[in-house]
Order: structure tokens, then C-alpha cells, then sequence
């Protein structure tokens, strides 16, 4: 009696295939050249500016602003610091720049709220009004909104003139009114992307309608909201003519008007007006630094979605 024995299994062990590497083709290589080409055309007048406020005037006068420096120093950065005045208008800037960034942020997220969680009849509308709103040119409501300003009364500790005119207050009041828009634009669109299901389970829990926009939908739009108050800052930083309109007094006006003191009635020394522009620009630079990754991060939102 023979017994029929088989062979043992043979183990075999799977491969991973290899994944070649994408070749960097001539197409790839001038994608980044093109890039590399933009970035500088767009560095270039922030690196010439640095470059001329660190050279003597009388230098660059001489053998132009593209020439080899014989001498660089810190010195015009001290100069435009202090004959502007400079720590007065910064603390100006931050007075109307900090309050609008967060009434146009807190007044946003509440109509961006009613808007895409509430199903309010006719969001859809309020949206497309609220957005129309910054297609009008600031230009044609500055002289309504002058008199408008001259008519309204404020008690002495709001405003020294007794009137909204020359007070912080009409700043911020139309630079949160401008700026509202595109927020509710941005933050509406932005919580229709949240989960539908937490708001309902908030709602199930016995969560009021303050309590899903305070505690389940705002911390939900935090990176939305910082990308939204980086660029608020950066406008209303830079933001020029609303308060040389509304501003009579110069001792209330904002960083971009400390600039003018730095030219002179028949001569302006240009690197000295460079550095000046460089220190201005620094606290927007600072802020971008500082809440970058949020930046990035509600920009890149939904990108990845669909």
C-alpha cells in the first residue's frame, strides 16, 4: 500500500512594486523657472528699497541706485524713526486697525452663520448683497459720508470735536463696513463646507442657536478666521484715505501719514523716505509671520474636498 504524499507548499513572498520616480522634464524646469522669474519681479522693489536705505544719499546721487555700495550703515533707520514720530502713529494704527479687524470679523461670522447653518429664506440673496457691497467705489460715498459725519453728535470723551468728523470712530465705523462683505462671503462659504451632523447632534444635546454659533461653529472657522484677519489688518494697516478724510488733527492720523514727514518742502531724500517705508511695512510682515500657518491653512481649506 503506497501512500500518495505532496509536495509541502512553497511560501512565497509578495513584491511591492517599485514606484519609479516622476521625471523632471524641460515642461517641470520652466513651471519653476517661471515661478522663480515672478517671485523676483515681485522682491524687487522691497530688496531695492532696503538696498537704498542702507547708502547715503549723496552716494547713490552720484553713481545711481544700481551701483556698488562703498558704504552701508543703519543710520537712515534711526533718523526716519525718530524725525516722523513714529511710535505716536503706530499706536494711532493699532486704535483703528485692531477694533475694525474684530467687528468685521464678529459682525461677519454672524450673518455668514444665519446665512449657511440657520437655512434662513433668502440667504442666497443677503449673501449677494452683502457681496455686491464692495463692487461700489469707495470714492462716491466719501463726500455723503463726510456730511453724515459732521451731523452726528458724540459726547467729549468719544470725540474732541464733539462730532463723528475727526475721531477714530469714523475710521473704524467705515472700515468695518467696507470690510464686512467679503468676510460674510469668505466665512459663509466656508461653514458650508462643516459636517451637517454636528450641528444637528448640538441641536439634539438642547444647544440654542447662540450656543452652535459661539461653542460648535466659530471654533470650527479658526483657521478661516485668521486667514480672514491677516488680510484685514494688512488693508486697514495701509489703509491711507478713509483717514486723511475723516482725520483733520494730525496727531490722530495712521502710520502711512508719518511718511509725508519725512519729505521736505524743496528737497526729499529718497533713501531716507525708503527706510521709512521699510519700518511701516514691518508689523505686517510680523503678523503674517506670526499667524502663517493659520494663513496657509484657511487658504488651503476644501481644497482637498469633493
Amino acid at each position: 500500500m503506497t501512500l500518495d504524499t505532496a509536495p509541502p507548499p512553497t511560501r512565497t513572498t509578495a513584491v511591492a512594486p517599485v514606484r519609479s520616480r516622476p521625471r523632471r522634464g524641460p515642461g517641470r524646469f520652466g513651471v519653476h523657472a517661471f515661478l522663480m522669474a515672478v517671485s523676483l519681479a515681485f522682491l524687487a522693489p522691497l530688496i531695492l528699497a532696503v538696498y537704498a536705505s542702507l547708502r547715503p544719499y549723496e552716494e547713490t546721487s552720484e553713481h545711481g541706485y544700481f551701483s556698488w555700495p562703498d558704504n552701508l550703515s543703519l543710520d537712515y533707520y534711526q533718523q526716519a524713526f525718530t524725525d516722523s514720530g513714529m511710535t505716536k502713529y503706530f499706536v494711532n494704527t493699532l486704535i483703528i486697525a485692531v477694533p475694525g479687524v474684530l467687528l468685521a470679523l464678529f459682525f461677519a461670522s454672524f450673518v455668514a452663520f444665519a446665512v449657511a447653518r440657520l437655512r434662513l429664506r433668502g440667504s442666497i440673496v443677503l449673501l449677494m448683497l452683502f457681496t455686491a457691497g464692495n463692487l461700489l467705489p469707495q470714492q462716491v460715498i466719501v463726500t455723503p459720508l463726510y456730511v453724515l459725519f459732521n451731523r452726528i453728535p458724540l459726547p467729549y470723551w468719544m470725540s474732541d470735536s464733539m462730532t463723528m468728523f475727526d475721531s477714530y470712530w469714523a475710521v473704524v465705523l467705515v472700515q468695518t463696513g467696507f470690510q464686512i462683505g467679503f468676510c460674510v462671503f469668505v466665512l459663509a462659504n466656508f461653514m458650508r463646507t462643516l459636517p451637517q451632523e454636528i450641528l444637528e447632534a448640538a441641536i439634539v444635546d438642547g444647544a440654542g442657536v447662540w450656543t452652535q454659533y459661539w461653542r460648535v461653529t466659530l471654533p470650527l472657522c479658526r483657521p478661516a478666521l485668521a486667514a480672514l484677519g491677516t488680510l484685514q489688518f494688512t488693508w486697514m494697516y495701509n489703509d491711507f484715505l478713509w483717514a486723511l478724510v475723516f482725520i483733520s488733527d494730525g496727531d490722530k492720523l495712521p502710520i502711512t501719514s508719518a511718511l509725508n514727514n519725512l519729505r521736505g518742502q524743496f528737497f526729499t531724500d529718497y533713501n531716507l523716505l525708503a527706510a521709512g517705508s521699510v519700518i511701516v511695512a514691518l508689523p505686517t510682515l510680523v503678523v503674517f509671520l506670526l499667524l502663517q500657518r493659520h494663513f496657509i491653512a484657511g487658504l488651503t481649506l476644501g481644497s482637498t474636498k469633493g
